[in-house]
């Protein structure tokens, strides 16, 4: 059985890579806009199940070109991460620019915030088109498919404003969810955290390794599913 992670994050990569599993990449593009009155995790869930449909459907579109490219029978992993502020609710995104990012920085000085994690595994097999449909074409229909959410708590140290401007002008939080990476740079300003730190990086791995141990029965060859 075949593993996809489809996903564009070179640290979700990574990580997978470090527990020496076999997958392929597909990179999705969805509307990551959070509806409003939408809590934190209902929107990662939402997320990851929304980057799954988009997965099978580019997988499907394959299909028309090469029938001979993929398993019969594969593993759809999706991820979503965000971290939050103490209040429960306000959601931390990716910095648009400077002014974005030292305005959630400040918020997170010297306080806790949360990262969470939704992950979804989706089960799929090559079938035959659907009876009613005017084409028989194969596709990929869904068997089963399960999620988990990890939550982990991270401590800021007291930040200046010479520390941020220091930070920002590294270019590593661009692209990271509250403006920071917990392995590189953005290390220096975690004081301590509560729970998983790969969550932290983006994948709660050895949670993730027994979902897919789980969804497979144990099929595909993990180093350590704990």
């Amino acid at each position: 059985m075949d593993i996809i992670l489809a996903s564009g994050s070179p640290r979700r990569r990574e990580l997978l890579e470090r527990a020496q599993l076999a997958f392929s990449t597909l990179s999705v593009d969805i509307d990551e806009t959070k509806h409003e009155d939408e809590s934190p995790t209902d929107y990662i869930e939402r997320m990851v199940a929304t980057k799954a449909e988009a997965a099978i459907q580019q997988l499907t579109s394959r299909l028309q070109t090469d029938k001979g490219c993929f398993s019969e029978s594969l593993i759809i992993l999706t991820s979503d991460t965000i971290g939050v502020l103490a209040d429960g609710q306000t959601v931390l995104v990716k910095p648009v620019d400077r002014e974005h990012a030292y305005s959630m920085w400040q918020q997170m000085s010297d306080n806790v915030h949360e990262v969470w994690t939704a992950v979804q595994a989706t089960h799929v097999s090559l079938s035959s088109k659907v009876a009613n449909s005017p084409t028989h074409e194969p596709v990929f229909q869904i068997i089963n498919q399960q999620q988990i959410t990890e939550c982990t708590e991270v401590s800021f140290i007291p930040l200046t404003t010479e520390m941020m401007s220091h930070y920002w002008d590294s270019g590593e939080p661009a692209d990271k969810a509250g403006g920071y990476g917990i392995q590189g740079l953005g290390a220096t300003w975690v004081s301590r955290i509560n729970g998983s730190y790969t969550n932290v990086v983006g994948l709660p791995l050895p949670q993730t390794l027994a979902l897919i141990k789980d969804m497979t029965e144990g099929s595909v060859d993990i180093v350590n599913p704990s």
